[in-house]
């Protein structure tokens, strides 16, 4: 397990493409209505990573990944208990069967291990796993200015459908120009001790945060990636700073020349590096 308390921001950018879309808003990108700044969930992040890990690992053992649309939830923790020979009357209302259960996903499952879960659903609950890993929401550092473009459809799926409409019919894509977006992150080493979080998954988690948008490129989020990532590495394991200080000493602006920016050089980032004592920056 972890020694170390950990905190970090993520910068990452869009090109021409809808980073995280709203299905409230006809899946136009997220956005809030007050400010104009853009916005991505923690989950849109966080499913990026599963992904990635998915990938690379494929399945590997210790690397599963337990949210992912391959089987049901139910029949992962029904797993958890036949491995460990849990077969009493009392399955699932058994504490120490229920933590024995929990014990096994943790370590079987990546992203258990770093973002917890709620398992206690179905006739063989695992409890409540709160994963040491928090993501905020990802916000852009100007408003974004989401455009609307018309395409067109030729292709029909149906006779009835090519008959009424005719060769062709008219679509809608939103986009946003460019966006820079500014995520923050934490990790507890006190809540790793649950999980079992090691200093390899908290390496792991780095690449995947790095590379979590090269394997996922598509025409709908156009050309995204992350551009810097910043650790703040704690000696100890309930932190020796507090983390919006160590948040603020991380400034982007845009540069003063630039009316519209359109890339990322367009910002200027101002980095604090005198560090309080215990604190280690880290820029990958």
């Amino acid at each position: 397990m972890i020694n170390n308390r950990y905190d970090f921001v993520i910068l990452f950018d869009v090109e021409n493409g809808n980073p995280n879309g709203d299905p409230d808003a006809g899946n136009s990108p997220r956005s809030d209505a007050e400010t104009g700044h853009g916005f991505v969930t923690d989950v849109c992040l966080k499913r990026k990573i599963r992904n990635y890990i998915d990938l690379i690992k494929n399945n590997e053992q210790g690397y599963k990944i337990l949210i992912k649309p391959d089987r049901a939830l139910n029949e992962k923790f029904t797993e958890a208990y036949e491995v460990n020979g849990l077969k009493t009357k009392e399955k699932g209302k058994n504490t120490d069967d229920v933590k024995k259960a929990r014990d096994y996903i943790c370590k079987n499952y990546f992203d258990v291990r770093l973002f917890g879960a709620v398992m206690s659903t179905g006739d063989d609950p695992c409890g409540i796993v709160r994963g040491p890993v928090q993501i905020n929401f990802a916000k852009s550092i100007s408003p974004i200015n989401i455009q609307d473009i018309t395409i067109t459809r030729q292709a029909k799926t149906t006779k009835e459908r090519k008959e009424k409409k005719g060769e062709t019919e008219m679509g809608k894509k939103s986009v946003v120009p460019y966006a820079l977006y500014r995520a923050e992150g934490y990790i507890s080493a006190a809540q790793a001790k649950v999980t079992d979080m090691s200093d390899d998954d908290v390496e792991l988690l780095w690449k995947a945060i790095l590379n979590m948008f090269e394997e996922d490129h598509s025409a709908a989020r156009g050309k995204m990636c992350t551009r810097k990532l910043y650790i703040f590495k704690h000696e100890s394991v309930l932190g020796n700073a507090p983390s919006h200080e160590l948040f603020d000493s991380i400034c982007i602006n845009k540069k003063e020349d630039v009316i519209v920016p359109r890339k990322f050089s367009d910002y200027e980032i101002k980095l604090n590096e005198n560090m309080p004592e215990g604190v280690e920056l880290i820029c990958r």
